[in-house]
């Protein structure tokens, strides 16, 4: 599951470069249910949402949400308290390795 991998690697790297804020802690949760991997980062910074956006071609990041909106069949976000968190589903069926 190298995107599985990938949309984890992304999530758990924003929460660290761009969250800051109450408890300065985040979770990463993985389940499985009817066949969809569900990826889950979870943080407590509660200021600012993830958006999507096209960086400018001088910039050096911006890429994170691009790379996990191209490899997940769905992806968002919704607040929690304090925080939020960031979800991606991807299919994990027999032909999906």
């Amino acid at each position: 599951m190298d995107d599985a991998s990938l949309i984890a690697s992304e999530l758990a790297t924003n929460v660290i470069s761009h969250a800051k804020g109450t408890g300065d802690y985040f979770e990463l949760g993985l389940r499985r249910r009817n066949g969809v991997l569900i990826l889950e980062v979870a943080d407590s910074y509660q200021w600012r949402m993830p958006e999507l956006r096209k960086p400018a071609d001088d910039e050096t990041s911006g890429r994170g949400l691009i790379i996990v909106d191209a490899l997940a069949e769905q992806w968002g976000v919704r607040p929690r308290n304090p925080g939020k968190t960031v979800w991606a589903h991807l299919s994990v069926g027999a032909d999906h390795r």
